[in-house]
């Protein structure tokens, strides 16, 4: 199989195996009108099998969704046929828009116009819970 390379855009690569279509459907891919690649269950040596995905344009990342979905991934941006930046990632402390309250009491479900706020509370277990009723995130 071949994926052509990118002269301009990013690679996010180091994905477990399994969630590229995660990133895919959170980062909204598929709304982008340039090429975008995804490579399930590719050969690495590091984890076994991964996930890859390409995208032909230089477009901003949310790197929370990222270290969320997967905190091992690495951003590659590509500029000219050249790898100008690595960016890690990392679980974020806080999350905003990404998650969402499930429980029916918090304000956030009657009062629309709030945003869905998750501070991390134990990153061995990658617990979120909710600013306002500190409702534990459901995964």
């Amino acid at each position: 199989m071949n994926i052509d390379s990118i002269v301009n855009g990013i690679v996010i690569d180091h994905i477990e195996a399994g969630k590229g279509m995660e990133i895919f459907r959170l980062l909204g891919l598929d709304t982008l009108d340039c090429q975008v690649a995804i490579i399930k269950n590719a050969a690495s040596r590091k984890m076994g099998k991964k996930d890859i995905i390409k995208v032909g344009a230089d477009i901003p990342v949310n790197t929370d969704i990222l270290g969320y979905v997967d905190p091992g991934v690495t951003v590659d941006v590509i500029r000219d046929g050249k790898l100008v930046e690595k960016k890690k990632m990392s679980l974020p402390a806080k999350l905003t828009n990404v998650l969402y309250c499930r429980n029916p009491r918090c304000i956030t479900t009657t009062e629309q116009e709030l945003p869905h706020v998750f501070t991390l509370t134990d990153p061995a277990t990658r617990e979120y819970r909710c600013i306002y009723c500190e409702a534990k995130s459901e995964r």
